[in-house]
C-alpha cells in the first residue's frame, strides 16, 4: 500500500514527525503536490484547509486528514475525507493504516470515521518516538501547556499536563544539526509542571548539547513571566541566539484577563528591561483586534508596543478565531485608526514583523534569526 502526505511549508515539522513514526511501522510516506494512489495524508488548520478542501473532497483515493482544524471539526472533515485523526497522530495514524491494509474494518481509537469518532484513552510520550528521521525537523522538547488561553488549540489538543522529551533524546536529535532548535509551547518550562521555572532542569539540558544552540525563540518561545535573571544567565551561557521570543499578546490588563494569560502587563515590562540588560533582543508577540477590546484597549496596546520598540521588535498579527476554542466563532474587531497607523509606521523602520492586516499571514511567519 503506497501512502503519501501532501506537502505543505506550513505543516513540514508535523510531517518530519508522523514520517518517523510510520517509518517504525514500515510506512514511508512520500511528499506529493497532489492526493495520489493508495492513501493520501493531510494536516489541516485554519489557513490551508480552504485550499485544500476541494481538493480533498475530488481526490480518486483514500483520504486522511489530521491536523488542529481537523481535530476541532471532525464531522465537518468527514464530509471531504475518509478518515480524521483526532488529537495526536503519532500511534494513530500507523495504527490506522495497518488496519487499512490488512483491510481491518474496525477503526483505532482516536480515529472518527463514518460519522463517529471513538475518542483516544491515552497521550503520546515522547521518547517512545522519534522526533523526526530521514525528513528533518525541529526536536520537540515538550507538548501540552498548563495555561488556558482562549484563543488557542494548544491545550485543547494536547492537554494541560506537560510532558517532555528526555535529555539523552533531545540530544541525540539536536546532534544531527549544526544550528539546534527547538518546538515547545514554553521553552523555560522544560522539565516542570508548566506552571514555573526548573533551572536544574534547563542547566542539566544546555549543558548537555555541543552544538549551536538556540533555546527560547521561534518556534519554542517563552511566556514573560519565565524570563527571569538566572534563566537568561542560562541562556547567555549556553546559547548562541542574541535574543528571547516571548508573548504578550495585548497591553490592556483587562484583555489579558479576559483571555487567560496568567500574567499582567507589568510582567512583560520586566521581560523586556530583563531581556535588555542581559544583552537579549526581545522579540514580543502581539495579537490586535480581539473582539472585546475598547478603544482604550487599543491604546494601552499602542503604548505597550511603542515602549518594546525602544529596545527590540514586535511581533503583531491579527485574531484569528481558532475553531475548538472558547473565541471560535467570533469576528475580529476593526483597529483604531492610531493603532494601526502605529503598527504601519513600525512595520517601515523595521520594528515590526507580521501582519495586523491578513488573517492568511499573520499566524505562518514568524521570525527564525535570532
Amino acid at each position: 500500500m503506497k501512502v503519501h502526505w501532501r506537502y505543505t511549508s506550513s505543516t513540514r515539522n508535523t510531517y518530519a514527525v508522523l514520517f518517523a513514526a510510520c517509518e517504525q511501522e514500515g510506512f514511508l510516506m512520500e511528499p506529493v503536490s497532489q492526493p495520489l494512489p493508495d492513501v493520501t495524508c493531510y494536516s489541516l488548520n485554519s489557513l490551508n484547509v480552504h485550499t485544500l478542501r476541494p481538493e480533498m473532497a475530488g481526490a480518486d483515493c483514500t483520504v486522511i486528514a489530521g491536523g488542529p482544524h481537523a481535530t476541532a471539526c471532525w464531522r465537518e472533515v468527514l464530509s471531504y475525507a475518509d478518515y480524521v485523526i483526532v488529537g495526536e497522530g503519532e500511534y494513530t495514524l500507523p495504527a490506522l493504516l495497518t488496519s487499512l491494509e490488512a483491510g481491518d474494518p474496525v477503526c483505532p481509537a482516536g480515529i472518527a470515521a463514518h460519522g463517529r469518532l471513538i475518542p483516544a484513552t491515552s497521550t503520546v510520550v515522547l521518547d517512545s518516538y522519534p522526533a523526526f528521521s530521514r525528513m528533518k525537523g525541529y526536536a520537540e522538547i515538550s507538548r501540552g501547556c498548563p495555561f488556558s488561553c482562549t484563543y488557542c488549540q494548544t491545550p485543547r489538543i494536547f492537554g494541560h499536563a506537560m510532558r517532555h522529551r528526555s535529555i539523552d533524546s533531545i540530544v541525540r536529535y539536536a546532534s544531527r544539526y549544526r544550528d539546534a532548535r527547538f518546538v515547545s509551547p514554553n521553552a523555560l518550562a522544560y522539565g516542570s509542571d508548566g506552571r514555573r521555572v526548573r533551572l536544574d532542569k534547563i542547566r542539566a539540558l544546555l549543558s548537555a548539547l555541543s552544538n549551536n544552540v538556540y533555546f527560547g525563540t521561534f518556534p519554542s518561545e517563552v511566556r514573560p513571566e519565565f524570563v527571569t535573571e538566572d534563566a537568561l544567565s542560562l541562556i547567555t551561557r549556553y546559547c548562541a541566539n542574541s535574543g528571547i521570543h516571548f508573548g504578550a499578546q495585548s497591553g490592556s490588563d483587562s484583555v489579558l484577563r479576559i483571555i487567560g494569560r496568567g500574567h499582567t502587563v507589568k510582567d512583560v515590562i520586566r521581560a523586556v528591561e530583563l531581556t535588555t540588560d542581559a544583552g537579549l533582543k526581545p522579540v514580543v508577540d502581539i495579537i490586535v483586534g480581539f473582539p472585546f477590546e475598547t478603544d482604550e484597549d487599543q491604546q494601552a496596546t499602542a503604548e505597550l508596543v511603542r515602549w518594546v520598540t525602544r529596545f527590540g521588535t514586535i511581533h503583531a498579527h491579527s485574531f484569528l478565531p481558532l475553531p475548538g476554542t472558547p473565541l471560535a466563532g467570533l469576528k475580529p474587531r476593526s483597529l483604531t485608526r492610531g493603532l494601526s497607523t502605529l503598527l504601519g509606521s513600525l512595520a517601515r523602520q523595521g520594528k515590526l514583523t507580521g501582519s495586523w492586516q491578513s488573517l492568511e499571514i499573520g499566524f505562518s511567519h514568524s521570525p527564525s534569526n535570532l
